[in-house]
Order: structure tokens, then sequence, then C-alpha cells
């Protein structure tokens, strides 16, 4: 788990900082899953690969993900030869998908089933939007509903997925239904407060996630929107009785997700929290842990 524990430091600051708060085995599974999800990723990003190339290698990890494969270290060794992102904590990624894959099988089998079914659905998704990319790597979104199936794509369908492992390890949490209701809108305010974050910088990298001809307050609102269905399912989590490393779990990114979309409305894109902030934020969240205290109360209005 150190191994995993650094590759998740070198590849998400917020999922770093989280997924430790996670009970085991929980914490192993999700480890394992953001890894799956983020290689997946790291393919789909690869701009500086043509199109063909960029399908390909979806292709070919979702094939390793039904079962060990020998072919799993020679993919990863022409992945890596090839560079398919300059960001070395992501090379270092796929220099290790043998050993997560490892991992991903010795997993408990229902686990495995849950974590694979919505890996491979997301890769299928990424491929159509990969192939809509031009000849430079680029992709423009349309609209609005373009923007959210892409959202969708990349980070609803880990929100229900994650809320499915949680019920496998809580399946007497009374409001299940009401859960996954909102698994989706979950991940999709995360994406979203990351695109309006990140909007110069995926610029520059030939991504256009937001249309050109949508207004940036629409796509604030619908983010805003978003994070409020994120803090109701916080709420049903901590009321049900979920395990605190659980609540902590989300909390800790949908409190910094508020804070992110916030800065950012005042401050424009690239506008961070800062470390200090983000640490002050989580210790007070733990604090209200330990008294019993709504910890949504904690976010930004």
């Amino acid at each position: 788990m150190a191994d995993f524990q650094d590759l998740l430091v070198k590849t998400s600051r917020t999922f770093a900082l989280s997924i430790p708060y996670l009970p085991e085995p929980m914490r192993r599974q999700v480890t394992l899953a953001y890894l799956i999800f983020r290689i997946a990723d790291t393919f789909e990003d690869a701009a500086s690969w043509p199109r063909r190339k960029r399908l390909g290698a979806l292709q070919d990890f979702a094939g390793l993900l039904g079962h060990p494969s020998p072919e799993a270290p020679v993919l990863a060794s022409r992945w890596q030869a090839e560079v398919p992102i300059d960001h070395a904590g992501y090379q270092e990624l796929i220099q290790q998908v043998p050993a997560v894959l490892d991992a991903f099988f010795d997993l408990d089998a229902t686990a495995q089933v849950v974590v694979r079914q919505h890996a491979l659905r997301t890769i299928e998704g990424m491929g159509e939007f990969v192939s809509r990319t031009d000849d430079d790597g680029e992709l423009e979104l349309r609209d609005l509903d373009d923007l959210r199936h892409y959202c969708y794509i990349v980070a609803g369908i880990v929100g229900e997925m994650l809320t499915e492992l949680f019920l496998i390890a809580s399946p007497r949490l009374p409001r299940a239904p009401a859960l996954r209701a909102r698994s989706r809108q979950f991940g999709e305010a995360l994406q979203l407060v990351n695109i309006l974050k990140d909007a110069s910088f995926d610029a520059t990298e030939g991504r256009s996630y937001l249309p050109r001809n949508l207004d940036r307050a629409t796509v604030f609102g619908v983010a805003r929107e978003d994070l409020q269905a994120s803090r109701e399912y916080i709420d049903i989590l901590q009321r049900d009785g979920a395990p605190h490393g659980v609540v902590a779990f989300n909390a800790v990114q949908v409190l910094l997700a508020f804070a992110a979309l916030d800065r950012v409305e005042k401050k424009g894109p690239g506008a961070k929290i800062s470390r200090f902030e983000v640490m002050q934020l989580i210790r007070r969240m733990e604090k209200a842990l330990r008294k019993n205290q709504p910890v949504t109360d904690l976010c930004a209005p």
C-alpha cells in the first residue's frame, strides 16, 4: 500500500488526502480503482499520440482488466517508452501498470466486478471522445449537454462506482437509493470544478472542455447545483451512520471543491486555495466529525 499511496501523491493531491480516511478493505479497493481510472485518463489525455494510438491503448488496457495476462508488462514497457504524457507521476504510474493490476486481481471478487464494470464503461466513453479529436489531438466540446456527458464519462461513473463500493461495505445504509440518485452529480461536480479551475492550462494543451458559445456563468451554476447534491449525499451518509472514514473521504473532496469553486469564481481560472487553507479546512472537518456535527455546515455558501 505504501507504493500505491506514493503513486496517489504523485497523481492526485486530493485523493491522496482523502483515501487514507477510508477503513480497510475499502481503502485498498478505492486506491486501486482510482489508479486504474487514472491510467485510462492518461491515455485519453495523451494529445501527443495520434488518435489511433490513444484508442489502441485504451482498448488494450480494457483487455488487461479482464484477467491476469502476461501482456501487461510488455504493454506497460511499450507505453512508458513512448511517453504518452509529459508528467513524471503519470509516467511512473504507467510503469507500474502490472503491479496495479496484480493488486487489483487480489481484491475481493465482488469489488473487482464493481471496479471492472465501471472502468470499462468509462474507457468506452473515453474512446468516443478521443475519436472526435482532430489531427492535432485537440478536443472541443459543443454545448452544455456535451460537457455534462463528458463529465459523466470521466467522473460521474466514478461517483457511481464509489457508491457501490460503500454499499458493499455498509449494506444496511437505509437510504441507498438516495445515495445512488446523487452519485452521478457528485462526480460531475468535482469534474466541473476542475474544468473551471484549469481552463487556461487545458487550452494550452489543446483541450477545450468549456464550449465556446456557453456562458461560464451557466457552468458555475450547474457546478453549484451539483455540489448541493454532493452536500446532500454526505448528509445522508453521516445521518445514516456510515463509518466516519467514509464520511471524511467524501467530505474532504466536497469541502475543497466548494472552496475552489468560490476562489475561481472570484479570481478566475488558475486561482487556487493554499495548502494552509486546505489543512485548516481538513482540521475543522475532523473536529466536526469527532463532535458528531454536520460536516457540510463547513461548505462555503
